[in-house]
């Protein structure tokens, strides 16, 4: 995650330890995935509560911008930054590998590059990605153009084939209702430079420094 935020930006980032209280003026808070408490309880649950994640939520409602990816989306989602729960796969299977995701609004800071429509590779790696949302919920985030991202197949079509862990609608990724906070399952970072041989998640992190010039 840093070395992706350092390729788009040419800043290296300030890595802050979950027991840290003083995130200082951030441009951007980034939670990147992991297996935070060896995701015993509820994946995220644990670190929800962890110290740093008090700056995390003050800095939310100041309108910072936030990114959570996989274990980062669960603890936003455990803090109520974002709505739904995240839960075990439907078929209780741990998912690791690349899959397709398109991209479903170009209106925030975090998807201004790729643009509507836009399909990208990344990587997943979770056993709790299972999206789960009530049918109000989804669709307030469709009314309000809040999925940011849904699993789709190699042409880009919504359907169940695609949906590899049973989450509501295809839901790979959403945004807050002020646009400051994208939380998604999937891995854009893993899909950043020349070696990895995928380069498709870097716009994303272009379109966040884009956006805070």
């Amino acid at each position: 995650m840093a070395m992706a935020i350092e390729t788009a930006s040419g800043h290296t980032p300030r890595m802050v330890w979950h027991k840290d209280t003083d995130l200082g003026n951030p441009d951007l808070i980034v939670l990147p995935g992991g297996f935070s408490y060896g995701d015993y309880l509820r994946c995220g649950a644990m670190a929800a509560h962890s110290p740093v994640m008090r700056e995390v939520i003050t800095h939310a409602r100041r309108g910072t911008r936030i990114l959570g990816v996989c274990n980062g989306f669960q603890m936003l989602v455990e803090t109520q930054l974002l709505p739904g729960a995240l839960l075990r796969n439907k078929k209780l299977k741990f998912i690791c590998k690349h899959v397709r995701l398109r991209t479903e609004t170009a209106d925030s800071p975090f998807t201004g590059k790729l643009g509507k429509g836009t399909l990208i590779d990344v990587p997943v790696a979770h056993g709790e990605g299972n999206y789960v949302a009530d049918a109000d919920t989804v669709k307030a985030l469709e009314d309000q153009d809040r999925i940011a991202f849904r699993y789709c197949g190699d042409d880009g079509a919504v359907n169940d084939h695609a949906n590899i862990n049973g989450s509501s609608a295809n839901i790979a990724g959403i945004l807050n209702a002020e646009r400051t906070i994208l939380g998604m399952m999937p891995h854009p970072e893993n899909a950043t430079q020349p070696w990895q041989k995928n380069t498709t998640g870097l716009p994303l992190f272009e379109s966040i420094v884009e956006a805070l010039q």
